[in-house]
C-alpha cells in the first residue's frame, strides 16, 4: 500500500497494492494495522455505508457537528471526484480543500479525518461509493456546506448544474456554518 499526504496533510490518499491477471484482480481493501501506520492515527471504524448515484449527482459537503465522523472512502464501480474541506477553525489549513479522482480503475481510497466536510460528484454513468466511518450517523447533528461556496472555490470537474438533494441544495456558506474549534 502506498500512502500520500495531500496538500492538507491530515488527508491521506491510499493506493492499495492490486494483484491482477486475466482472471481479474485482488486487493486488500482494509487492514487496520496498515491504515494506522499510513495515517499516523488510531481510529476504530463503527459503520460501513454504500451509496449508488448516477452521473452528475453531487453529494455534500456533509459533516456532523457532534459525533464527527472520519471517513475512509472508495469507489467500487464508476468514478467520482471526491473532496475534503478542512472546517477546523484552529487549523492552519482551515477553509482549504483537496480533491482526488476515486474510481474502480485506480482503486484509490481517501482518508477524510473528523473535522472535515466531505462531498463528491459522480463522473461516470453510475458510481457505487463505499465508506467506513469512525462514528455513527446522527442525522440531528448533520450539517451541509454549500458545494459552490465562493469562499471555498472548489474546482468541481463537472460541467453544468449537478443533481442535488433538497438538503444539499440548502447548504450553508462556510462563513455561516457551525464549525469545529
Amino acid at each position: 500500500m502506498k500512502a500520500t499526504r495531500l496538500s492538507i496533510p491530515d488527508v491521506v490518499l491510499i493506493e492499495p497494492k492490486v494483484f491482477g491477471d486475466a482472471r481479474g484482480f485482488f486487493f486488500e481493501s482494509f487492514n487496520q494495522r496498515a491504515f494506522d501506520e499510513a495515517t499516523g492515527t488510531r481510529h476504530k471504524f463503527v459503520q460501513d455505508n454504500h451509496s449508488r448515484s448516477s452521473r452528475g449527482v453531487l453529494r455534500g459537503l456533509h459533516y456532523q457537528v457532534r459525533q464527527p465522523q472520519g471517513k475512509l472512502v472508495r469507489v467500487a464501480r464508476g468514478a467520482v471526484w471526491d473532496v475534503a474541506v478542512d472546517i477546523r477553525r484552529s487549523s492552519p489549513t482551515f477553509g482549504q480543500w483537496v480533491g482526488a479522482v476515486l474510481s474502480e480503475d485506480n482503486q484509490h481510497q481517501l482518508w477524510v479525518p473528523p473535522g472535515f466536510a466531505h462531498g463528491f460528484v459522480v463522473l461516470s454513468e453510475t458510481a457505487d461509493f463505499l465508506y467506513k466511518t469512525t462514528d455513527y450517523y446522527a442525522p440531528e447533528h448533520e450539517r451541509c456546506i454549500a458545494w459552490n461556496d465562493a469562499q471555498l472555490g472548489i474546482q468541481w470537474p463537472y460541467q453544468g448544474q449537478p443533481s442535488l438533494s433538497a438538503k444539499d441544495a440548502q447548504g450553508a456558506a462556510l462563513a455561516y456554518a457551525p464549525l469545529f474549534d
